[in-house]
């Protein structure tokens, strides 16, 4: 038996809130079932995610609002399997609201006090602003905003929860990724890494790469994307999209827990946008649809679909000259799936990340000493500082592979997947839910981060 529930009259004439305003303002303690989700038009497997693992403090009645369609159907499969899956389990309850009128009924009862929202991008920014005018907080899947008339009503929606002292948050799962948290860490101590490089233009002192495939598996499943994911005006540009987590590490890394205020502290100098080719038999296989909608057709050239998913913004930040890039291929190779590559430099050593062939297709990150260093001095402060590093992160250790390198030992309990992110993302926006308050940088970082890309977008389009 499906264990989701359709809305009948019946059900809507007993009561359209089941919370009052006070309940809704009400501070959160971390009592069990206190959060109570809205899912908003699910239309990217994301919204799912949040909802793989079960958190005491959150109901297990989960309100979806949503048009009738492929969309939504495909979010409750998953849903679904994730409550009949043999280990570890969930029980969720969804109950369904697939009427045209989903967006006035989601405002007008209020059956949640935090709403999770991954799905159209070019809808995305509105419906966070609608939602936070009604007093409900705000878990959004990254990009919340895809263009530079979005980020201008972002920069309202923030304005909004600061008055009202509700919490927007987006979802970046990559701060989660071992890897990534070990280059922050060892990019915060002196003895390993130094300072942090300036950099130019030409050779920016943090490079930060995405390779991203259009047909893939999700939960060892191949993914079924929706047509309009391949509209740019919906779904956004690559180089506002994938590209939102990469200027975000940036921030979070070479920043941390430091302010960015993307009107002193961010300098655009380049960006370039390009697109990727889909066959009508790619188009087929991974959208499940025989024939482009009538708003692709714009995209199309010689029966082939050209998609801008691809870009790259080269910035400065607080004077330190970064690149972002994202590139997306129809698949992966054999053995293959979404890469990352990232190379942080410092004065002493570079710190890298890379994911190729070599790796297995799996993060490993690298110290590389520069060459014009005492190399017996560096290395013993290096081995007093993984061993402070392991006392943090517990059987992290170092392999050197080359006089000046070392590849950095990550046990494998560390390794969790970018599916079980989602699940820690949640978790930390729940206990900042439970202190009342974002750290006092998030907000504006999240800004800056918005401003980066959505203006690099501009800039992109300009040069074509």
């Amino acid at each position: 038996m499906k264990n989701y529930l359709v809305f009948t009259m019946a059900t809507l004439l007993l009561g359209t809130s089941c919370s009052s305003e006070k309940e809704q303002t009400e501070g959160f303690t971390g009592a069990p079932g206190e959060v109570r989700l809205i899912t908003l038009d699910p239309g990217h497997f994301h919204a799912a995610l949040v909802q793989k693992v079960s958190y005491p403090q959150v109901s297990k009645d989960v309100f979806v609002y949503a048009p009738t369609g492929f969309d939504v159907n495909e979010h409750l499969k998953r849903i679904e399997g994730f409550n009949t899956r043999v280990e570890n389990p969930t029980a969720w309850n969804e109950v369904v609201y697939t009427k045209p009128d989903y967006l006035e009924k989601m405002l007008a009862e209020k059956k949640g006090n935090v709403m999770v929202q991954a799905g159209n991008n070019g809808k995305k920014t509105e419906y966070i602003k609608k939602a936070l005018e009604a007093g409900i907080h705000v878990l959004s899947d990254k990009p919340m905003a895809i263009d530079s008339r979005n980020f201008q009503l972002l920069e309202e929606c923030f304005d909004i929860a600061r008055q009202k002292n509700i919490l927007l948050y987006d979802i970046m799962t990559e701060r989660n990724e071992i890897t990534t948290m070990l280059q922050r860490e060892l990019s915060t101590i002196p003895t390993v890494y130094g300072e942090q490089l300036k950099g130019s233009p030409e050779e920016p002192a943090i490079v930060k790469e995405s390779v991203h495939h259009l047909f893939k598996l999700v939960d060892n499943k191949p993914l079924t994307r929706p047509v309009w994911y391949f509209d740019v005006t919906q779904q956004g540009e690559g180089i506002v999209d994938v590209t939102t987590h990469l200027v975000d590490l940036v921030q979070w890394e070479a920043f941390p827990e430091q302010i960015i205020d993307y009107k002193k502290d961010i300098e655009l100098v380049d960006a370039n946008r390009w697109t990727t080719s889909i066959s009508p038999e790619e188009f087929r296989q991974v959208t499940g649809t025989d024939a482009y909608p009538d708003f692709l057709k714009k995209d199309v050239v010689n029966d082939t679909l050209k998609v801008y998913c691809n870009g790259d913004i080269v910035y400065k930040i607080k004077g330190v000259t970064a690149k972002v890039s994202v590139i997306w291929n129809y698949t992966f190779p054999e053995g293959g799936g979404d890469t990352h590559f990232s190379v942080m430099k410092g004065s002493k050593a570079d710190l890298v990340i890379r994911q190729g062939q070599e790796q297995g297709y799996k993060p490993e990150l690298y110290i590389e000493a520069l060459p014009d260093i005492d190399l017996g001095t560096y290395e013993k402060g290096l081995e007093t500082a993984m061993s402070a590093v392991a006392d943090k992160y517990p059987g992290v250790s170092l392999n050197k592979i080359a006089d000046n390198v070392w590849q950095v030992q990550i046990p494998p309990k560390y390794r969790v997947g970018h599916e079980a992110h989602f699940g820690q993302v949640t978790e930390n926006y729940l206990q900042y839910l439970q202190d009342g308050k974002l750290p006092d940088w998030e907000v504006p970082n999240m800004i800056a981060k918005y401003y980066v890309t959505t203006h690099a977008l501009e800039m992109a389009k300009a040069k074509n």
